[in-house]
């Protein structure tokens, strides 16, 4: 395996693969759910082939996901004051 290009000697684009393992693992989708949705975009896939690049390339995002991690919540609060009918009312927000 080339270690600049880990997808060389794949025959899918590096964009496909990259997209089926993201979806894999972002959204705890099932191997028949992403073959469905590669399906509706006019690829055909088996379950097994993204169960393979699952296995392979899973180090290699989470590697990704860890140095991108963000350390601890941060959030924001505003205050205002904001005119509801006629009375003037205070208003707190909070933006995660």
């Amino acid at each position: 395996m080339n270690p600049k290009n880990p997808y060389s000697r794949h025959s899918f684009p590096s964009e496909i693969i990259s997209h089926c393992v993201w979806l894999y693992y972002r959204f705890s989708l099932s191997y028949r759910d992403i073959e469905l949705i590669m399906a509706e975009r006019g690829l055909e896939l088996t379950c097994e082939t993204m169960r393979y690049w699952c296995l392979k390339f899973r180090s290699l995002y989470a590697k990704h996901i860890k140095k991108h991690q963000h350390r601890g919540d941060q959030w924001h609060m505003d205050e205002v004051y904001c005119r509801i009918g006629d009375e003037m009312m205070y208003l707190w927000r909070a933006v995660d």
